[in-house]
């Protein structure tokens, strides 16, 4: 893991690169849901699919906290980008706690090449309740044979890997479910097409179709039982960069809320001198720091080896709720005109509502946090 200072001067690279080649034009993209394959081309080059892989196999193995920041800093120029980064770290921290040496240097090799990697687990009938996946693997000899039909995958269409979630017997539920490592060039696997989504439109999503693709035993991540458990305990740790997400879109919402509200006169002064407007501010200024502390606090716990499912929950669903709400009321201040295409708002509230709905919906995180409360 590298050290501190070196993350923060990772994450500042970052930030400047966001500012000067994404902002400008991310809108066009999202507008036009074109997929803009330069600057994903850049975020290798930059090593943004690699900073979760350790050091050891080649990547830049940041901290939590450090890919937290990133999570923030895309949150705050664009989320579509954002998503495909931490969908990416979320099949590499599966592989990196659960694969062997072998499915570690196959999956690890492809992305320091230049690869995407996808996390395979929604399907059209199994959302909420990943435990109802209809994807099979029957084996075969020494192999496993893969049939059926992934949805939402990000990254789906541009994945040179994929971490795929099977049952080998669906009448036992999650205690059927195995994980394997699938590479895009084994036979029969293939793309759908890509959704026509209402945010994060600079991510790609698509459905990873499977037919009959084959997959020695020596690939496959977690046996029968233990594939659902390493599921869950990724989704925990990937909850963490949503949360980030979460903070970086709902500050650039405020920043842009406060800096319209001091031209914009209404009443013959500026709106930012209305106390409705104040108070307004204030709550979103509020709300923010606080979805804040509670993201690098649980980022510290992962990284000090600590329990930290619950509060990664916590962060994942307050800090998009958050977001939610800093993007709406932002948009509130800035009234009619931040309603129209010229302005960053409206597409800050659309990237903000995938947020509340990805990693788990908010009404799932509720029943794991009550679960932990319960316990």
């Amino acid at each position: 893991m590298i050290p501190k200072q070196e993350s923060l001067e990772v994450a500042g690279l970052i930030r400047e690169w966001l500012k000067k080649e994404v902002s400008p034009v991310c809108g066009e993209f999202d507008e036009r849901g074109e997929f803009p394959k330069e600057l994903y081309e850049q975020m290798t080059e930059l090593g943004l699919n690699i900073m979760a892989i350790p050091e050891e196999y080649g990547g830049l193995g940041l901290s939590t906290e450090a890919q937290t920041l990133i999570a923030e800093c895309f949150g705050e120029y664009e989320v579509g980008l954002g998503s495909a980064v931490g969908a990416n770290a979320s099949a590499v921290h599966l592989v990196e706690s659960a694969g062997t040496d072998l499915q570690k240097k196959i999956f690890f090799d492809s992305l320091c090449a230049g690869g995407w990697a996808a996390f395979g687990l929604t399907e059209p009938d199994a959302g909420s309740n990943a435990a109802a996946i209809k994807t099979t693997a029957v084996k075969d000899g020494d192999d496993y044979v893969l049939n059926g039909s992934k949805c939402f995958i990000t990254n789906g269409g541009i994945a040179s890997v994929y971490v795929v979630m099977a049952t080998v017997d669906r009448s036992l539920g999650a205690k059927g479910i195995a994980c394997f490592l699938v590479e895009r060039s084994r036979e029969g696997l293939s793309v759908g097409k890509h959704e026509n989504k209402m945010g994060i439109r600079l991510s790609n999503t698509t459905d990873v179709i499977l037919e009959n693709v084959r997959i020695p035993k020596e690939l496959m991540i977690a046996a029968p039982g233990d594939g659902y458990r390493v599921a869950l305990r990724t989704l925990s740790q990937s909850r963490i960069f949503v949360g980030g997400l979460g903070v970086g879109l709902a500050s650039r919402a405020l920043r842009e809320a406060v800096a319209y509200a001091k031209v914009r006169k209404q009443f013959n002064k500026p709106i930012s001198e209305l106390q409705a407007i104040q108070f307004m501010v204030a709550d979103m200024a509020m709300q923010v720091e606080a979805s804040r502390q509670l993201v690098y606090h649980t980022a510290e716990l992962v990284d000090m080896g600590r329990p930290y499912a619950k509060y990664s929950s916590m962060s994942k669903c307050y800090g998009a709720d958050m977001a939610m709400k800093v993007a709406v009321d932002a948009l509130q201040v800035f009234g009619g005109f931040g309603y129209m295409r010229e302005y960053p708002m409206e597409k800050l509230v659309r990237d903000a509502k995938i947020l509340q709905i990805y990693e788990g919906t908010n009404q799932i995180q509720r029943m794991i946090i009550a679960g932990h409360l319960f316990k």
